[in-house]
């Protein structure tokens, strides 16, 4: 269901009858004829953005809609447009009538969303189902910025650490998460973590690791070293072994390509990026 919707006689027992606990639906009677419910559409639309996941903006035409809305107006005693209704599994749970503010109405809300954090958790999650990594990275980032003793943004943002390889992080996340809340959940990603450790000490990076260092001058084992430690994951690592590399040829094959490339795979802010942009800078500057 899209989160912002048009209300009609067909769609609204499926609309305002949603059996999900965690989802506002935010019922508004509008009418294009007052200036307050158009300057109002305007905040609810900001707010359904701002909320993708956890809000239903299902707007009442009045103008359009006339006896739909009339039936409604006497169900819920409209008195000013515009008006909003807050529903909560189906029920209302809140009626501001006439104009309000986004401020205003964002309190009315946080009374009935989820928490700061586990709201952040579930577009990180979203942002996981579309393939976007870093974005889900930086989410659940920000939910362990806010709430670091819930487990459940433990374990979201170490699953998360093991999917884009941040293995180091994702071993110090599930070592925080305290005994009670070690569920199923907290099992799977304890395996998941042990293959991606082994992921990271496969044969082949342990052959190419004795050959560089018993060539330290042969670029391209160094390069393909590299390589090989982005496939396991250890991307500081790959950025090293790049970085010897310009040091001494600047313009060797693809390594300063290879080099940047891995830097924009990092998550926006990623402390590992920040530090070898920087070493890159003092070469070239």
């Amino acid at each position: 269901m899209e989160n912002k919707i048009l209300l009609t006689p067909e769609n609204i027992q499926q609309v305002l009858a949603s059996s999900d606990p965690e989802k506002l639906v935010l019922m508004t009677f509008f009418s294009a004829q007052e200036p307050n419910c158009i300057a109002q559409a305007d905040i609810l639309d900001a707010l359904a953005q701002q909320y993708p996941n956890n809000i239903v903006v299902a707007t009442v035409d009045c103008d359009q809609q006339q006896m739909l809305a009339s039936q409604l107006a006497q169900q819920v005693g409209l008195q000013a447009l515009p008006t909003l209704v807050v529903l909560k599994g189906g029920t209302p749970v809140d009626v501001l009538p006439g104009a309000k503010t986004q401020e205003e109405i964002s309190k009315v809300l946080s009374a009935h969303l989820p928490s700061p954090e586990l709201i952040l958790l579930d577009q990180a999650k979203q942002a996981l189902a579309n393939g976007e990594l870093n974005d889900a990275f930086a989410l659940a980032k920000q939910a362990y910025g806010v709430a670091k003793d819930n487990p459940r943004v433990l374990l979201v943002f170490a699953d998360i650490c093991i999917q884009i390889q941040k293995v180091e992080e994702a071993e110090a996340l599930l070592a925080s998460v305290p005994a009670e809340a070690q569920d199923a959940y907290f099992t799977n990603l304890k395996s998941k973590l042990e293959q991606a450790k082994e992921a990271q000490e496969s044969p082949e990076l342990k052959r190419l690791m004795a050959e560089a260092k018993a060539s330290p001058d042969d670029l391209s084992i160094l390069c393909q070293l590299a390589q090989a430690q982005v496939d396991a994951g250890k991307k500081a690592d790959a950025l090293e072994s790049l970085i010897s590399v310009l040091r001494k040829d600047m313009n060797f094959g693809d390594a300063k390509k290879g080099y940047l490339d891995i830097i924009a795979s990092l998550p926006e802010g990623d402390e590992i990026a920040a530090r070898y942009r920087r070493k890159l800078y003092s070469l070239l500057y």
